[in-house]
C-alpha cells in the first residue's frame, strides 16, 4: 500500500491525514508490517507550485527520509519509492541515498522510478523538463551500476559519467529491484527494456490487459529474459459493510467478495496489487489492514 499522510493530493487524502504526523505513520507501517503486506511506499516531489497546490497540496514527505524512519520501526514489510523522480538529481546522490536505505533495512528497498510531471520543480532544480524522459532512461542504466555490487561503479553516458569514486554501504541486496511508474507509451517501453517491474499510473481494469500484453511484446521482441513484476492499483477497498458512504467506485463487502473481485488481477496477468482502504480515522484504517491481512489476503 501506498502510505497515507505522506503525500496528500485532494484525489486520495482522507479528511483526517490533514492533521496527522509522525506517530500515525509509524502505528500504520506497524500494523501494515503485522499483517503481512509486501511493500509500503511514498511518493516524491520536491516542491508544489502555488498554481497546482490547491490540488495536490504541499504536502509531501521526501521518500528517503520517511521509508528510512519507517524501516527502524517495521521487520519484514519492504520499502518502496512510488516513484523517486530520479531525473531531478544526479544519480550518484540518488545511488548515495537508496544504498543507505537498503542497507539500515537489511535488504528492502524496491527502488520505483518515474519521469515526473510538474514542470515548474524541473525548472527550479535546473533540469530540462523537455528531455525528462532521455534522463530517466540514461538515470536507470547509471543506477544500475551505481547499485550494483562494485564499490567503484562506473557508467559513461551522454548526460552522466563516473568512476574511481567509491560508495559504501553498498546495497544489502544482491541486486536492488528497479520498477518504472507510468502508462504512457514512453512509460511502458521503458519499464519493458531496462526495469525489473511496472508500476501503472492508475489504469482501470479494462485498460490494463492490454498495457500488459504490450510490456509483454515489448519485452518478447528485443529478447529481454529475466523476472518482471507487474503491478496495479485497485480501486478503493473497505473490508465489510460500511455504515458511512464511501464511494461508488469502492469495492466493499465480506472477505470471500473482495477476494474474488481482486483474483480479477491475477488472471491478467497482474503480480502485485497496491490497496488504498477508505477510512475516517487512523484507527479506523489500521482495522482496516489488520481485517485485509487476516480475513481477505489468505483468500488471494
Amino acid at each position: 500500500m501506498q502510505l497515507p499522510v505522506q503525500s496528500q493530493s485532494t484525489l486520495y487524502a482522507e479528511g483526517w491525514e490533514a492533521e496527522a504526523g509522525p506517530e500515525d505513520l509509524l502505528e500504520i507501517a506497524r500494523a501494515a508490517d503485522r499483517s503481512g503486506f509486501d511493500y509500503l511506499a511514498s511518493c516524491d516531489h520536491v516542491g508544489i507550485p502555488r498554481g497546482l497546490a490547491a490540488a495536490m497540496s504541499t504536502i509531501w514527505y521526501d521518500p528517503v527520509a520517511t521509508l528510512s524512519f519507517l524501516a527502524a520501526a517495521t521487520e519484514r514489510v519492504r520499502l518502496l519509492s512510488h516513484v523517486a523522480i530520479v531525473g531531478l538529481r544526479h544519480p550518484l546522490l540518488t545511488a548515495k541515498q537508496y544504498a543507505t536505505l537498503d542497507h539500515l533495512s537489511g535488504g528492502r528497498l524496491v527502488l520505483g522510478v518515474g519521469a515526473g510531471h510538474v514542470q515548474e520543480e524541473f525548472e527550479a532544480l535546473g533540469v530540462d523538463f523537455r528531455q525528462r524522459g532521455a534522463v530517466l532512461d540514461e538515470c536507470l542504466d547509471a543506477l544500475r551500476a551505481a547499485l550494483g555490487p562494485e564499490e567503484f561503479p562506473e557508467h559513461h553516458g551522454k548526460l552522466y559519467a563516473f568512476e574511481g569514486l567509491g560508495q559504501r554501504p553498498r546495497p544489502a541486496q544482491d541486486h536492488v529491484p528497479l520498477w518504472v511508474g507510468g502508462s504512457s507509451p514512453a512509460a511502458l517501453r521503458r519499464a519493458a527494456l531496462k526495469g525489473d517491474g511496472w508500476l501503472p499510473q492508475g489504469d482501470p481494469r479494462d485498460r490494463l490487459p492490454a498495457q500488459i500484453a504490450r510490456i509483454r511484446e515489448l519485452r518478447e521482441q528485443a529478447g529481454v529474459q529475466g523476472a518482471f513484476t507487474v503491478g496495479a492499483i485497485t480501486e478503493p477497498l473497505y473490508v465489510g459493510t460500511p455504515g458511512w458512504d464511501v464511494g461508488r467506485r469502492t469495492l466493499s463487502g465480506g472477505p470471500q467478495e473482495l477476494a474474488e473481485s481482486l483474483r480479477a488481477y491475477r488472471a491478467m496477468g497482474v503480480h502485485q496489487i497496491q490497496v488504498r482502504f477508505r477510512s475516517r480515522s487512523r484507527t479506523e484504517l489500521t482495522d482496516q489492514i489488520a481485517a485485509f491481512g487476516a480475513e481477505v489476503a489468505p483468500h488471494l
